[in-house]
């Protein structure tokens, strides 16, 4: 006995013996509700990168291709496919997810579009290319990036939900995974986010391609990644060129960045040296400095976001998140203001008045959607601290 879902105009029938209170990979065929905000953001930003195809590249949307690598249930691909209306292959290598799929294809009368593939993702993703690759696998994409990004012409979309090794809580699996050393501090969030896009993008470059971040964030327990990919070995040399290394202070919360492949970076930390004993600081990298995401690109997404057709159930939460990625200040890592307070000994102020009284002092100060207690500011940490303690007393 199955049951039936439905996501945005899209239905699909998943075995009835699915919990989905608890998803877990050995379930016969996988299916996530929790992830349903990832989709629907994929679907208008995948029809965003659609519409870029047909307007730079002259496509027809019946030429665009797009692979779902994991495709499990095949909500993704097949909402891409029929809320976008672009050919789409669905491949798994569960012999039993790939007769789901097949029937979910029927039951949606997308047979002329909407392609089943049983195969190992690695082996597809040599052996074929496609405008737009998506691998959203159950556990972390590191295994796949190589392939992925030589199969990619055009876009390629990741998902990791390995956040413990991403973000430092498992630092051994992380370095294993990812070839990188992540902080597991209050910003470890973002440190996931930068560790796997600066993968990606050391991936793409042996290919001769680099990338642009059109749209990347940190959710619950995962994170998303949207690029394009810009071809050409001198592309390629200028996304390694966003990659390098953070030096963090333990003690006072100081953070540097220095980019590049072979930086020296001070385990001094400055706020700290004339103490007694003043602390090491922490080296994490090789991680991405660069943006997190193109305003544009945003802007059109969240533009699609509001098309009634789409009958999207997360709408105002998709919105929500994609208004605060957009405002978010490019500047890597944020600080948490109640950390902060607590470092000083003091109640927290209201965020918004304690950001204002930094723009007002002339720095940069926005939110994130990384948590809403975090701020990103360009000023020096001791002027943060200082400004903390006024708006306190206001």
């Amino acid at each position: 006995m199955d049951r039936f879902i439905k996501e945005g105009q899209t239905e699909i029938y998943i075995p009835d013996s699915n919990d989905l209170e608890i998803p877990s990979a050995s379930a016969s065929v996988f299916y996530n509700p929790e992830m349903e905000l990832n989709r629907d953001i994929n679907v208008a930003a995948t029809s965003v990168c659609v519409q870029k195809l047909i307007e730079r590249k002259g496509f027809e949307k019946s030429n665009i291709t797009y692979l779902d690598a994991f495709a499990a249930s095949g909500i993704r691909g097949l909402r891409v496919a029929k809320e976008i209306g672009i050919s789409a292959v669905l491949n798994d290598w569960k012999e039993e997810a790939v007769s789901l799929i097949k029937r979910n294809i029927s039951h949606n009368q997308l047979d002329e579009i909407v392609f089943a593939s049983h195969q190992n993702a690695n082996q597809l993703l040599c052996s074929r290319k496609f405008a737009i690759v998506d691998i959203d696998p159950f556990g972390t994409p590191s295994p796949f990036l190589d392939a992925a990004a030589s199969s990619a012409t055009f876009f390629l979309g990741v998902t990791a939900t390995d956040t413990a090794p991403l973000c430092g809580a498992h630092l051994k699996s992380g370095m294993r995974k990812y070839s990188a050393v992540p902080f597991n501090n209050e910003f470890h969030s973002e440190m996931g986010l930068r560790i796997l896009i600066g993968s990606i993008a050391r991936e793409t470059a042996k290919y001769d391609k680099g990338i642009k971040i059109l749209l990347s964030h940190a959710t619950r327990h995962y994170v998303r990644v949207y690029t394009e990919i810009l071809h050409g070995a001198q592309n390629a040399d200028k996304t390694i060129g966003e990659i390098g290394f953070a030096a963090w202070c333990p003690k006072c919360g100081s953070v540097e960045t220095k980019k590049g492949l072979a930086v020296f970076m001070d385990e001094r930390c400055p706020f700290c040296q004339k103490k007694a004993e003043p602390p090491k600081r922490k080296i994490s990298g090789p991680l991405w400095l660069g943006p997190l995401k193109e305003i544009d690109f945003c802007d059109q997404v969240i533009q699609e976001l509001e098309k009634e057709n789409l009958s999207l159930n997360k709408k105002d939460e998709a919105k929500k998140l994609l208004t605060l990625c957009r405002n978010e200040a490019e500047i890597p890592f944020f600080y948490d203001q109640h950390l902060l307070c607590e470092t000083l000994k003091i109640s927290a102020p209201a965020i918004e008045p304690f950001l204002e009284n930094l723009r007002h002092a002339g720095y940069t100060a926005t939110r994130t959607h990384f948590s809403g207690t975090s701020f990103k500011s360009d000023a020096p940490l001791d002027t943060i601290l200082e400004i903390l303690k006024k708006s306190r007393l206001e």
